[in-house]
C-alpha cells in the first residue's frame, strides 16, 4: 500500500520505487538478552525472524541503498554477546542483498563503531533521499525537505472486539512543521511499541497526533484506518 507519493509499505518497511531504496526502524537487536538480564527468559530467536520477515520483503523488491533508520542494537553503554554475533549476522544477509547498506544512528546506537567497523558500515545522523529526509527521530530537527521518515517511536494501537484486546504494530502519516511526516513501527518481532491510545507518546515530533492517519501492518496486509481523531 503506498503511503505517500513513490513510498509504499512492504511489512514492516518502507520502499522507495524510484530511488531502490528500502528502509526498515529499530531491529534492536540484543533485546532478548537484555530481557533475560531482568529476569525474563525467552528463547533467542529474534535474528532470525527479523531475517525471515526481510527474506519476505526481498522477493518483492530488489534495493540498491537499504537503510536501517536507528536502534540497530538494544544495549545503550555496551555491546552484548548477542549483538557482537547476531548483528554482524544481520549484517551480513543485509549486504549480500543490496550495494550499499546506511545506519541512520539512533539513540541505542551509542556504541556501533566497534562493529559497524568490522564491516565497512556507512553511519550518518540523517539521510536526504530527493525531498525525503530519514532521521531516527528521538530529537528534532529543523529541515527543508518536503517529507520526514522517522522510527523511535515504535507505534502501536490495541483494538478491542468483545472482551478481546489486540495490540497491532502500525505506520502514522500526518504534518509537523507543515511538512508531512511518516513514522515507522520497530522490525523487531518482541517489540510491539507504543500503544498510542493509552501511552504518552516518545518522540517530540509526537506531541499533536490529531492530523495523523493510521495504517496497520499485520503480517503481509497493511489496513488503511483513517485519520486518528476517528480511529483513536
Amino acid at each position: 500500500m503506498q503511503i505517500s507519493p513513490g513510498i509504499e509499505i512492504i511489512g514492516l518497511s518502507l520502499w522507495i520505487e524510484e530511488k531502490k531504496v528500502l528502509i526498515v526502524s529499530d531491529p534492536h537487536i540484543g533485546y532478548e538478552e537484555y530481557l533475560q538480564q531482568k529476569g525474563v527468559l525467552l528463547p533467542k530467536f529474534q535474528a532470525k525472524a527479523i531475517i525471515t520477515e526481510l527474506e519476505k520483503i526481498l522477493q518483492k523488491v530488489s534495493p540498491k541503498t537499504i537503510i536501517i533508520n536507528g536502534d540497530l542494537k538494544h544495549e545503550f553503554g555496551t555491546v552484548s554477546r548477542q549483538e557482537w554475533k547476531e548483528v554482524l549476522q544481520l549484517i551480513d544477509f543485509l549486504q549480500q542483498h543490496c550495494c550499499e547498506l546506511i545506519l541512520v544512528r539512533g539513540n541505542h546506537d551509542i556504541i556501533i563503531g566497534p562493529i559497524a567497523s568490522k564491516r565497512n558500515i556507512k553511519i550518518v545522523d540523517k539521510q536526504l533521499i530527493k525531498d525525503i529526509l530519514i532521521i531516527h527521530g528521538n530529537k528534532l530537527i529543523k529541515t527543508p525537505a518536503k517529507r520526514i521518515i522517522i522510527g523511535h517511536e515504535h507505534p502501536a494501537i490495541s483494538l478491542r472486539e468483545n472482551a478481546k484486546t489486540e495490540k497491532y504494530k502500525c505506520f502514522l502519516k500526518g504534518k509537523w512543521n507543515n511538512q508531512e511526516l511518516i513514522v515507522m513501527p520497530s522490525f523487531n518481532p518482541l517489540l510491539e511499541g507504543t500503544d498510542l491510545i493509552t501511552e504518552k507518546p516518545l518522540s517530540p515530533f509526537l506531541e499533536d497526533l490529531s492530523n495523523f492517519e493510521v495504517f496497520i501492518a499485520s503480517g503481509s496486509e497493511v489496513f488503511h484506518f483513517g485519520k486518528w481523531g476517528i480511529t483513536g
